[in-house]
């Protein structure tokens, strides 16, 4: 398993994903899916953070909250980013949809 393909699977994603759904996607097995996918994602957070990217990771959220998980906004922490938004890096992100314009 590696982090680049979950970068490639997660690029070709229209907008989020859930843990489990990235777990399905990359042909994970229990026990311990998840954890994989999360020890997936920081890798990725880690390459986009030393790369001024915005966080991929953002994409990945919860099916329960519709956010990501507590471990993002820790790694983002980590990764000197502790004020992340996770809408905001998701809007940064490439290919992702314009913000609505408001009415002249």
């Amino acid at each position: 398993m590696s982090a680049a393909r979950l970068r490639a699977w997660l690029q070709a994603q229209p907008g989020t994903v859930t843990y489990a759904a990235a777990a399905a996607a990359l042909g994970l097995q229990p026990p311990g899916t998840i954890a994989q996918v999360a020890a997936l994602l920081e890798t990725l957070m880690a390459e986009d953070a030393a790369a001024g990217r915005p966080f991929l990771a953002a994409r990945v959220v919860s099916r329960a909250t519709g956010a990501p998980a507590p471990g993002f906004y820790q790694t983002a922490a980590r990764l000197g980013r502790a004020d992340v938004d996770a809408a905001a890096e998701r809007a940064a992100l490439p290919g992702a949809p314009e913000a609505p314009k408001p009415p002249a």
